[in-house]
């Protein structure tokens, strides 16, 4: 993978304050954000990005690494023993140690990187190293996100079958263990990270677990009352109207909204908005109707 400057990514100084990388990664994520760039691709894997550099600098140990060895950062516990190692094998006067006696692992790469072979090279065996992680994007409508299913991922030349859980969010990862690149002698695979694209093509907006949507009202149901039946994301639902609902009137359905991710049977509130529509096409006879009604 290509290495990123994480300092740069976020536009900040190497001796930024924890304060300055939580500030610097919030004002990014925020105007990355898959929700305010629903159709852009750059925008995502940017977002992406930004997440990846604050887990990293937020993190006082990650930093430390990060600081000490760029973009080989996660294998400097390998580093730092191939350095012990070196120090024990070239030390004057001192014990030297074969690579049995070390019962450590170490290949051509750290040996090339530090100068040098190792006593008993020939029966050395070589470092294991974990595979390289992978990043795909699936799409999905509202609709597809309310429910759980399954869906097949191709990745790699192989077809891994997963599970969705309703209530997933527009631009959350989760990571699938053991399912990225091949690691190196033996050393484990890397994982596979997915991120979801929800495209909401809908009459509802999804905020969190609740949804929002309007509803047209005749005004003879908004002055008398009555009953009105409405589409929701989980079928038909019949509504009591009351008498004199004014326009722009909210009514909340409990547990009509969005389903709570990995919480079986929870959901969150449905909002509904009434937009009175006036009558048009009026014959002389109604109109003559609502004057009376105006004097009276």
């Amino acid at each position: 993978m290509d290495f990123v400057d994480y300092y740069k990514l976020l536009g900040i100084d190497k001796t930024a304050t924890p304060k300055e990388i939580k500030s610097a990664y919030r004002k990014l994520a925020r105007k990355f954000h898959p929700d305010l760039n629903p159709n852009d691709k750059e925008a995502k894997r940017k977002f992406q990005q930004i997440n990846e550099a604050n887990e990293v600098l937020s993190d006082t140990d990650k930093r430390k690494k990060y600081d000490h060895y760029g973009k080989d950062w996660q294998h400097s516990e390998q580093f730092e023993k191939q350095q012990e190692y070196q120090q024990q094998s070239s030390g004057s006067g001192g014990t030297r140690y074969t690579q049995q006696q070390s019962g450590e692992d170490f290949s051509d790469f750290f040996e090339s990187l530090f100068g040098g072979t190792s006593p008993g090279q020939g029966r050395r065996r070589q470092a294991k190293f974990r595979g390289e992680d992978f990043n795909a994007e699936i799409q999905l409508s509202l609709t597809e996100a309310f429910t759980t299913h399954k869906r097949t991922l191709n990745v790699d030349g192989k077809k891994i079958r997963i599970t969705i859980p309703a209530g997933i969010e527009n631009g959350q990862t989760i990571k699938i263990a053991s399912h990225g690149g091949k690691g190196i002698n033996g050393g484990p695979d890397g994982d596979l990270y997915i991120t979801f694209s929800i495209a909401n093509q809908s009459d509802f907006k999804r905020l969190g677990n609740d949804l929002f949507t309007s509803v047209d009202l005749d005004l003879y149901k908004a002055v008398l009352g009555g009953d009105l039946t409405i589409n929701t994301l989980n079928g038909k639902v019949k509504l009591k109207v009351k008498p004199e609902t004014q326009n722009g009137s909210k009514v909340k359905l409990k547990d009509k909204g969005f389903p709570i991710y990995k919480s079986e049977g929870q959901f969150g509130d449905l909002y509904i908005t009434y937009n009175i529509k006036i009558p048009t096409n009026l014959t002389e006879e109604q109109r003559e109707l609502f004057r009376k009604l105006s004097e009276a």
